[in-house]
């Protein structure tokens, strides 16, 4: 009996992030998947499940990565209010790649217990640490003592989707450095 073919399991979640990015839960079609994942059907459900589950590992990779990213960019700089300005740049930079937090955020809000639990999840770790840089910010006077440290991560996890949004939208380069501005000078 010839042996199934082996394959990076890892990988293969990488190749399906990338296609749910592009078309979303609904526009991506199992054929896509295998495709992208170079393996068959079969494979694909003995490993993953099925589409959904699959989906939900692909987006709480992406998030734990983006998290991760996100973390490392902000945490980056010694002075508190460039972290959070790196941050925004490196979400100007990128916003040309679609994003698969956001989207899955859009394509199903909060009506999937599952996936809900995984953007729950992501926002806590990202905004934590983006409040408590923020309140770094505030001590040395490069942000404004008036606003509440978890409002400014709130607003710039806001601004992130906006971002994202726009360039999915068709905004260019110069329209997302301006909309990066704007978030941070709202923060002084």
């Amino acid at each position: 009996m010839a042996r199934p073919k082996a394959f990076d399991k890892d990988r293969a979640v990488d190749a399906a992030i990338d296609v749910f990015r592009q078309h979303g839960f609904e526009g991506t079609s199992t054929e896509m998947l295998t495709q992208a994942m170079g393996i068959g059907r079969q494979s694909l459900y003995d490993t993953y499940g099925d589409k959904w589950k699959l989906y939900c590992i692909a987006v709480e990779r992406y998030c734990d990565k983006e998290a991760s990213a996100h973390i490392s960019t902000l945490r980056g700089t010694v002075r508190a209010v460039d972290g959070i300005a790196a941050m925004i740049a490196r979400v100007v930079a990128e916003a040309d790649h679609a994003c698969l937090g956001v989207h899955s955020v859009c394509e199903f809000g909060h009506g999937r217990a599952d996936l809900a639990a995984i953007h729950t999840w992501s926002y806590r770790v990202i905004a934590s640490a983006i409040a408590a840089r923020a309140a770094e910010a505030q001590a040395a006077g490069d942000v404004s003592a008036s606003l509440a440290p978890d409002d400014i991560a709130a607003y710039v996890m806001a601004s992130f989707s906006a971002i994202r949004l726009a360039a999915r939208g068709g905004a260019g380069a110069a329209q997302l450095d301006v909309l990066g501005s704007m978030t941070l000078r709202a923060l002084r």
